[in-house]
């Protein structure tokens, strides 16, 4: 009997590639990074159209499979089969802050945007033909589509608008301190556990903590209930994700985002939950009606909130492969 040959792994691994960044880069704070390259990883063929995806401040470069061979940031959507399908567009993510791990500095979502530039000219590539950011990295696509209106031809944003609302920076804030807090008294790990642990708050709902927590009290005053359970357990995995300086630059990056709407040519497909309390629907219905290129908003209830973006599958799935089909159904442009 004939040995069965193996089924395919769904999830797609890359090449790294790389783009020198000048010695005269400034950051738009006069500031310069202490890296002297901006990292990418390169998926699927290289006649495919060229589709850029990014996630949130703890994404980078390994949307489908990381350096150690597990599951990325974004697997369900970054995969064989999948609504960004390696094999058969070719896919670009990158990093968004090269260095400065053990140094903060001031940087904006334009900034990264001409990064990533830096590396569409390092790969040779005159435009992308979509952009798929969520979060932060919807933040960054928009910044590259006002910056780079030639090198785009379709823009799909996900929980993200073209500001940043003043709650939602009181919350990073916050955090920020909390890893101030820790670094002064000689408590850093401890102080990125507690402002993962605020962050974590900020991107669920109380629906969502409803439904997975029982309220049972414990023994004594000052012991962990259940919820509080979960929260100290990402608060522990994330000390090994992000370093402090990191996550200060990366928050503040947030919440220095500002980008005109009306600078936003490409056609854009928008994503927006109705509970997510870090990027408001009203911001995003704002947003929907000042672009000049909107094909599709889609405004849909959620109990995961701003992580909605990582769990509602189907319906990400399906708007985005709607969006993404005119790069497999009609020829692709070239930069002019």
């Amino acid at each position: 009997m004939p040995i069965p040959s193996p089924t395919p792994h769904p999830l797609i691994d890359g090449r790294d590639v790389h783009a020198m960044i000048p010695a005269d880069f400034r950051l738009e704070s006069g500031e310069r990074l202490t890296a002297d390259r901006v990292q990418g990883r390169l998926l699927g063929p290289d006649d495919g159209p060229l589709i850029a995806v990014a996630g949130g401040i703890s994404s980078g470069r390994f949307p489908s499979i990381d350096a150690a061979g597990a599951a990325g940031w974004w697997p369900w959507l970054v995969c064989r089969g999948g609504a960004v399908d390696p094999s058969r567009a070719r896919v670009l993510a990158f990093d968004f802050l090269p260095g400065n791990d053990d140094a903060a500095v001031t940087i904006t979502a334009t900034d990264q945007a001409r990064l990533l530039k830096l590396l569409l000219d390092a790969i040779r590539a005159t435009r992308l033909d979509a952009f798929v950011g969520a979060s932060y990295g919807g933040a960054v696509a928009l910044a590259f589509a006002a910056a780079f209106p030639d090198h785009i031809g379709r823009l799909v944003v996900i929980s993200a608008a073209h500001r940043t609302h003043p709650m939602a920076t009181a919350l990073r804030g916050l955090q920020r301190r909390l890893l101030a807090f820790g670094r002064a008294t000689g408590q850093e790990a401890q102080g990125v556990a507690l402002a993962r642990e605020l962050a974590m708050i900020s991107y669920r709902t109380p629906e969502e903590f409803g439904l997975r927590f029982a309220s049972t009290p414990p023994a004594a005053a000052g012991d962990a209930y259940p919820v509080c359970d979960y929260l100290t357990a990402r608060g522990t995995a994330y000390r090994q994700v992000m370093a402090v300086d990191r996550w200060i630059s990366l928050s503040d990056s947030l919440d220095r985002h500002a980008v005109g709407p009306e600078r936003i040519l490409a056609p854009l497909t928008l994503i927006g939950f109705t509970s997510d309390r870090l990027v408001p629907i009203e911001d995003l219905r704002d947003l929907a009606t000042r672009v000049p290129a909107l094909e599709r908003f889609v405004e849909a209830p959620s109990i995961f909130g701003h992580d909605a973006f990582l769990k509602e599958r189907e319906l990400i799935s399906r708007t985005l492969t709607d969006a993404l089909l005119p790069l497999f159904t009609r020829p692709r442009e070239t930069a002019a």
